[in-house]
C-alpha cells in the first residue's frame, strides 16, 4: 500500500474507531468488513473496501457519494458543454 494511502485509511479510522473504542483492531475490521457487506475471509478485505466504507460513514444520510460530487452540475446545459470541451 502507499504512504498516502497508510495516512488516508489512519485519517479515516481514527473517527471509527473512537466511536468503537471498546474493539480491538481487529474486531474494528471486522466491523468494518461486516456493515460494508463483504462476505469473504477478512485477511482478502481490500484497503479500497475500507477506505470507501469509512468515507461513506462519515456522509450525511442523502448527502452524494463522495468522489461523485467533484463531477456533478446542477445546470445540464452546462454539463453537456463542458462534457464537449467548450466550457
Amino acid at each position: 500500500m502507499q504512504c498516502h494511502r497508510v495516512n488516508e485509511v489512519l485519517e479515516l479510522l481514527k473517527p471509527y474507531w473512537l466511536k468503537n473504542k471498546e474493539l480491538s483492531l481487529m474486531e474494528v475490521l471486522a466491523l468494518l468488513s461486516k456493515e460494508s457487506g463483504f462476505d469473504k475471509p477478512l485477511d482478502q478485505l481490500s484497503d479500497e473496501v475500507i477506505i470507501y466504507h469509512l468515507k461513506m460513514d462519515q456522509t450525511e444520510e442523502g448527502e452524494m457519494i463522495p468522489g461523485i460530487a467533484k463531477d456533478c452540475e446542477d445546470d445540464f446545459q452546462a454539463a453537456l458543454l463542458k462534457a464537449r470541451g467548450l466550457l
